[in-house]
Order: structure tokens, then sequence, then C-alpha cells
């Protein structure tokens, strides 16, 4: 399998507003996203990534949610304090985080919010029920490591949830062109849904539902009052150019049993017993 590590790791976008249609790809990823957490049940669910703390996630079952967001320049400016919970190790966390310098942007909820890496999560062993990753693998250095991780943290029977770009889209193709160069886009990863998927059941997911969302550029805007109609049409009858896709994957963990053998074996020696020793003494006499 290909190694997906890249010696230099991308810029991180710290909102949705670093992208130029980054308002309409938040408001579709996370129309999917609370339909999907609508199934997820349990005590926990975390959120990784600053675009993943910025989805909405209030139709969810689950009322525990866990932001983890990374290391930024932003940390030094809230007021700090440690929150152990149980099951909740906070070591090299930091609570109190808060994102988004637009008001009408939601921002990262300065409670339950931990400070750190996603390949490195401060959680318990088989401790959260559900993850959320928004396009958090296209702008990580080595999303493997990131999956390793999910995969140790979340309990038996739980889901995650992966946004992505899609690199055989518009987007894609505008990616390597000139077109605003500075734009934080040039640096994603846009790894394909069925790479994803491929990495998901190496470590023991089943791929429950997929859907494609965002049938544009993603470079520009959309002003265009025809947009909304090209893209029910491009769902219908192209939906693997799709810009963005969204995977909901569940852990599978088969539970180990024995193995009874078919037949008994016979033994090769048995013992003769007194009668048959009888029977053939009188035998060798006559």
């Amino acid at each position: 399998m290909r190694s997906a590590f890249k010696a230099k790791p991308p810029r991180y976008p710290t909102n949705w507003n670093d992208f130029p249609a980054g308002e309409h790809i938040r408001h579709a990823v996370n129309a999917v996203c609370s339909d999907y957490a609508e199934r997820i049940f349990g005590y926990h669910f975390a959120k990784l990534g600053s675009l993943s703390a910025d989805i909405n996630l209030d139709t969810s079952p689950i009322r525990h949610h866990i932001n983890h967001v990374p290391f930024n320049d932003l940390a030094s400016e809230q007021p700090h304090h440690n929150e152990a919970k149980e099951g909740f190790p906070n070591h090299n966390a930091t609570s109190g985080i808060s994102l988004g310098s637009d008001k009408r942007e939601p921002k990262i909820s300065r409670e339950n919010t931990v400070v750190g890496q996603s390949h490195c999560l401060p959680f318990a062993e088989n401790s959260i029920d559900g993850f959320l990753l928004a396009n958090e693998l296209d702008f990580a250095q080595d999303p493997h490591e990131i999956l390793r991780e999910v995969d140790r943290v979340i309990t038996q029977n739980g889901y995650v949830i992966i946004s992505g770009f899609n690199p055989l889209s518009l987007a894609g193709i505008a990616k390597f062109l000139p077109v605003k160069r500075g734009n934080i886009l040039h640096d994603a990863r846009f790894f394909t849904s069925y790479r994803i998927k491929d990495w998901l059941q190496l470590l023991g997911f089943e791929i429950v539902e997929q859907r494609q969302v965002m049938f544009s550029t993603l470079f520009f805007q959309q002003k265009w009052k025809g947009a909304v109609k090209l893209q029910d049409y491009l769902a219908s009858y192209l939906p693997w150019c799709s810009a963005v896709y969204v995977i909901l994957a569940k852990k599978r963990v088969i539970p180990m049993t024995a193995i009874k053998p078919k037949r008994n074996l016979k033994p090769r020696f048995s013992a003769v017993g007194a009668s048959v020793r009888t029977s053939t003494m009188n035998r060798t006499l006559r």
C-alpha cells in the first residue's frame, strides 16, 4: 500500500472561512453529518480538528461532545484551566479555546475543548462512541497515524464520519491550475473516497454509507442563481464528480470462539478385555 506520509505538513485551516466557498461547504457537510449523527448512540462523541468543531450536531442522541482542536496561536489568548474527567485524561491538553473571528460562524464551545494533535489523542482505549473528521485527513501530514489513533480509541461497534475533497472533481482539477495560488485548497491532499474506504476496511471498519455533495470548483463563491438546479442534476447523473464526499463507517469486532472438532478421533490402540483373552487361549489349547 502506498504511503500517505508527506514530508512537509500542509497548511492547516483555522475555520471554514479560509475557503472561498467555505460557508457553502460547511452547510453541505453539516446537513449530511447531522443525518449520520442521528444513528450514533452512546456516551461520548469527539470532533477532530477545527473544521469538525464548527459542525453543529445538535440532533445527535449523544449529548457529550468533545472538540479536539490543534495547537495554534490563539491558545495563548484565552484563559486556560485543566479539567479532568473520568475516562478522559487531559495530560498535555488545554480546555477553554474559542476559535473563529466571524460572528456569524458558530464558535468552538469553551466547554469540553481539548487542544492537541489528532495523531496523539489523550483518550483512553475504547472510550469514544463516535468520531467526526471533517476534511481532517486532507490537511494531515500522516493520515494513517490519525486513523490508527481513532481505531485505538473508538469503542466496539462505534461510528466514524469522514468528509474529504474529491480529486476527480472540478475542484481537484483546479487544484493544479494557477488559480488563486494563495488559497489553502492548493495545500489540501485530495484523497479519493476509494482510498479512504480501503484504509478503513484494513482497520476493521465496515462502510455503511457514502454521499456526494457540492458540485463546483470550490475556488469561487457561488453567485449563479441556477447553481442549485445544476447541482441537483449532477448529483443524480454524475455523482462521482462531486467536490466533497462524506463517508459513514462502523467499527466491527469479530469475537474469538473456540473451534470444536467435527468428529471424535479414534485411538490407534484399544485395551483388550478379559473375555477376549480367554477365548484366544481356548482356541490355542485346542
